[in-house]
């Protein structure tokens, strides 16, 4: 069975559209199937006090912006999803034709304002679903949120970069999918094996 590799790109794109574009180039040179971006508003999620908070909102992903960037990424022949926090987002992005959403680990958690909204949107949103559960929270309550339709559950570890022997690879192996963190492609290749 062939991997579908997914490179995410995340905010590290720093709100620099030239930047988003070389990156996607890249991500599709490497051999990735689909770049990923996260679309979520600053203020949901932090506080202004926070020490990062002028690079946070610089890289916050506009209706606009993940307009422009899913249309350089079909130019470039490879797949553009995100990770959407809030439900206008999901709904949007579902209008620009994407054809899966991720959700991120802290949505697993219920932590962010929008949580449960938002993995509803997904599920009535028909596209396919890709959960991370790195900070773990509930997949049974997640499941059955997403019980009619593809959902595949990541295996993940929420540090940035993650050390390859922190992996536990006997809980790696009870899911269908492997989201990396760490600097190397020896991890998500062995998960493949």
């Amino acid at each position: 069975m062939k991997a579908f590799v997914v490179s995410e790109i995340g905010s590290n794109w720093e709100g620099n559209y030239p930047k988003a574009k070389k990156i996607i180039r890249e991500c599709k040179k490497a051999g990735a199937d689909a770049v990923k971006f996260q679309m979520w508003r600053a203020k949901d999620l932090y506080n202004e006090s926070h020490p990062n908070w002028k690079q946070i909102k610089k890289a916050e992903l506009t209706f606009q912006m993940a307009k422009k960037l899913k249309e350089h990424s079909d130019k470039e022949k490879i797949e553009f999803f995100c990770s959407a926090f809030y439900p206008e987002a999901v709904r949007y992005l579902s209008k620009l034709g994407v054809k899966k959403f991720k959700v991120a680990s802290r949505t697993c958690k219920f932590i962010d304002p929008y949580s449960l909204e938002v993995l509803k949107e997904k599920n009535r949103s028909q596209k396919e679903i890709f959960v991370s559960m790195g900070m773990g929270g509930n997949k049974e309550k997640i499941s059955k949120i997403f019980n009619k339709k593809k959902t595949t559950f990541c295996y993940c570890i929420s540090e940035y970069p993650l050390q390859f022997n922190k992996i536990k690879w006997n809980d790696a192996i009870k899911y269908d999918g492997f989201s990396d963190h760490t600097m190397d492609i020896l991890a998500p290749l062995l998960f493949t094996v």
